[in-house]
């Protein structure tokens, strides 16, 4: 009777800590996951941010260089792509017109010396900057979450579990062009 009682303890035993790691494994799973959906919310709320901002920069610019129709067209077109990225590959291929598009505006500016003297101006490039520095915070925050998320979604034996419990890898956040967003615009007068 006793070495069924050691047996009967023994699976119980094993039934216990399978059910205390497959709960925690959930939990932190779901925190990670949480973790990445704040983390992309970040991303498009400065994506917004700086989408909102391009418009005053455009008007800004335009009252000075209003013959420059097809930078303005760029912009707006960029801005369009920003605002309706849905994912991290959109918002990747959205992000690299964006900065192609922001180059040429702030081509256009250094061309029109009154126009980089204009407070406005500077205001709006400050605040462009100041969210470029926070897309790309963001972005890290979001990227890593994701590594963390993908490493504890694809190890053994958390594995069996996540696929079990309908855990996904997500995509980094990355651009085709990384030399063009790896520092803010610069500008220079």
């Amino acid at each position: 009777m006793t070495g069924s009682l050691i047996s009967i303890l023994v699976i119980v035993g094993i039934v216990v800590v399978l059910g205390i790691y497959v709960w925690a494994t959930y939990n932190s799973l779901v925190t990670l996951r949480v973790r990445v959906d704040e983390a992309w919310s970040d991303i498009t709320v400065q994506l917004k941010r700086r989408a909102d901002l391009i418009p005053s920069l455009v008007e800004t610019v335009k009252g000075y260089a209003a013959h420059e129709k097809s930078v303005f067209e760029a912009v707006t077109q960029a801005r369009a792509e920003t605002i309706s990225a849905s994912g991290p590959a959109e918002a990747s291929v959205a992000e690299n017109h964006m900065q192609q598009a922001l180059k040429s505006i702030f081509a256009v500016a250094e061309a029109y010396p009154q126009l980089q003297a204009s407070q406005n101006f500077l205001q709006l490039q400050s605040e462009l900057v100041d969210t470029e520095n926070k897309v790309q915070a963001a972005r890290r925050f979001y990227n890593g979450g994701v590594r963390e998320l993908n490493t504890k979604i694809q190890i053994f034996p958390n594995n069996l579990f996540a696929k079990m419990f309908g855990f996904t890898t997500r995509e980094f956040f990355e651009v085709e062009d990384v030399a063009a967003i790896s520092e803010p615009p610069r500008i220079q007068f």
